[in-house]
């Protein structure tokens, strides 16, 4: 179950990235040219939030059936620390995605209030932005590119 979850996981980050990139995109240019919010913003972010959720719910499950829980068991939260590889995977990682989830739906929550195209597309443009950074700064590269 590990390794479906585990490539699940990682097939689908490559979606929300994707994803993630293009609604961060739209809300950046299309603030900065002064454009109109149209129904296709809308759901270009609704579906960001979406898979972006997904992806959580997957990885919760994937640290759930993973050997890391395990790992703090028998080895203690202080030799997970001191190991690096470790510490990524089991702390680092897990909470920046988290946060980065938290802030694209805080985005999405806070856009919808918003009565005008600026104000909604600024909300999107700073929160999205803010994730996006977030989950660049997290994704194991290593593993992705190898």
């Amino acid at each position: 179950m590990y390794n479906t979850v585990n490539i699940l996981h990682s097939h689908w980050a490559y979606l929300v990235l994707l994803i993630l990139v293009l609604a961060t995109v739209n809300a950046v240019v299309k603030l900065l040219a002064g454009k109109e919010y149209a129904p296709k913003d809308f759901r270009i972010s609704l579906f960001a939030l979406i898979v972006s959720h997904i992806q959580l719910l997957i990885g919760i499950i994937l640290y759930a059936v993973g050997p890391y829980i395990n790992i703090v068991k028998e080895a203690g939260m202080g030799a997970v620390m001191k190991d690096s590889t470790l510490r990524s995977n089991i702390v680092e990682h897990p909470t920046t995605m988290i946060v980065a989830v938290v802030l694209i739906t805080i985005g999405y929550s806070k856009h919808k209030k918003k009565l005008t195209s600026k104000a909604k597309l600024k909300m999107l443009a700073i929160f999205y932005t803010l994730a996006l950074v977030l989950v660049l700064s997290k994704i194991p590269w290593k593993t992705w590119l190898a």
